[in-house]
């Protein structure tokens, strides 16, 4: 009999354990013995040319050993004080049939199969062949998203939440990548937009590291602002890439330039859908694709609806219509907003939104959820004042970010990161961060992604 468990190392990580069981004849006087496995920490994702980024506990650095060199690796035998050795325990790689190995490997979770890839060279090709990277993602549909938190302002360290085993691990991004990137992501996949010149594109998996560099997007190359959207697919896993710019028509500030485009990964080229003008009302930083609807956020610059400083607009990517005109399709915010968060939640927008105060609209009261129904808003929830003032000093704007049923809170000011599930309706904080404020005005910001094996750009 086959059962897969798990251990906790004196490190505070669950590591597997897989445990065969020989029975005894009735006559033995030998009692069954199990004879665990127990995986050491090991770094970088499934990757022979070694990688050495991550680490798989707060505190313990992990270095990638070629093969040959793994020496943490222990066979402990547990049995009876009384008993005698048991020389029936078999090895359990002299039996297993390669099916059987994958699925109980499939059985675990991500960060524990990146240990089960150091046993040996055959779990090592098991763990990264195609066939179980494909039935791997099929066992996985119960892991949740993780965040991805930035150490400081001008590195690509930072550190990933797991918020199914509650642990940080720390993740080297790409060289060139700094927390003042754009950055969206769907389905295992994170797209990187510069800052400067807003035309250097990267599409990157941060559990296989695996990258592709796009093209550069046409448009205006300086815009004022710009918002970056990604959506995978989860069975093709091809994906569609969009940008909205805004930039300030010379010498009127009422007046915006917006243009859309979306980049296809099966065409690998651009298109431009949209170029208007728009009075009153200038695009962000905002936007995400939810099924066939690419939705960003609108702000007033003056003349348009008392009262309201916010607003969406909800632009249909199967029409592609260059003729529709935007405003036709804006929806109010839900009230007045001191700033708002856009994320895909199993194809339902979600808005995550700073509720400013009656009398001073620029101050933050409180932080609300909101789903979009049709053109509606329906409130989910809000958070309630205890976990607000748990953040400390909150400024009105804060990063927030979500997908499948989870969402992530963070102010700027502090590495504190709350929960919303959004199934559970249940606030959470997670478990202390590794990273440290180091002086007084240092900003904090993350992103959240799905741990994905199975894709890449």
């Amino acid at each position: 009999m086959f059962c897969v468990s798990s251990n906790r190392l004196d490190v505070g990580i669950r590591t597997p354990a897989i445990f065969l069981f020989v029975s005894q004849p009735e006559h033995s006087s030998l009692k069954p013995q199990a004879s665990p496995i127990n995986l050491s920490p090991f770094p970088s994702l499934l990757n022979r040319e070694g990688l050495h980024s991550l680490k798989m506990s707060r505190h313990v650095p992990i270095n990638y050993y070629p093969y040959g060199s793994f020496n943490h690796v222990e066979f402990v035998s547990f049995s009876d004080a009384n008993d005698e050795v048991n020389n029936d325990v078999v090895s359990v790689d002299s039996i297993l049939p390669d099916d059987l190995l994958e699925r109980i490997l499939a059985c675990l979770p991500m960060a524990s199969l990146f240990r089960a890839g150091c046993v040996c060279k055959r779990w090592h090709d098991t763990v990264t062949s195609k066939r179980f990277l494909w039935n791997f993602s099929s066992n996985v549909l119960s892991q949740k998203p993780w965040y991805f938190m930035f150490t400081c302002t001008d590195e690509p360290y930072g550190y990933a939440y797991d918020p199914t085993l509650r642990k940080w691990y720390s993740i080297e991004l790409p060289s060139f990548v700094t927390s003042n990137w754009f950055i969206a992501s769907s389905f295992g996949l994170v797209c990187f937009m510069n800052n400067d010149s807003r035309s250097e594109l990267h599409v990157y998996n941060p559990i296989t590291k695996s990258r592709r560099s796009l093209i550069e997007p046409p448009g205006i190359k300086f815009s004022d602002y710009s918002a970056l959207a990604i959506s995978a697919d989860k069975v093709s896993h091809s994906y569609n890439i969009s940008i909205v710019k805004s930039k300030q028509v010379p010498e009127n500030f009422y007046q915006w330039d917006l243009s859309i485009h979306m980049y296809n990964s099966d065409a690998m080229m651009w298109v431009t859908l949209l170029a208007e003008v728009l009075n009153g009302w200038r695009a962000g930083d905002e936007s995400v694709i939810c099924g066939s609807f690419l939705y960003f956020m609108l702000y007033s610059t003056g003349g348009g609806i008392p009262d309201c400083r916010h607003g969406l607009i909800k632009y249909n990517l199967s029409t592609r219509s260059s003729h529709e005109l935007l405003m036709r399709n804006f929806i109010p915010a839900p009230c007045s907003l001191t700033c708002g968060r856009l994320m895909n939640l199993k194809e339902k927008l979600v808005m995550v939104g700073g509720i400013g105060k009656q009398d001073r609209s620029d101050i933050i009261k409180g932080i609300g959820i909101w789903v979009l129904n049709g053109t509606e808003w329906q409130e989910i929830a809000r958070m309630p004042h205890k976990y607000f003032q748990g953040f400390g000093e909150f400024d009105d704007v804060f990063a927030s970010s979500g997908t499948d049923d989870l969402i992530y809170i963070q102010s700027y000011g502090a590495p504190a990161l709350l929960l919303f599930d959004m199934n559970s309706k249940v606030w959470k904080w997670s478990q202390k961060c590794p990273v440290t404020k180091r002086f007084p005005l240092q900003l904090f910001t993350g992103f959240c992604f799905e741990p994905r094996l199975e894709i890449s750009p």
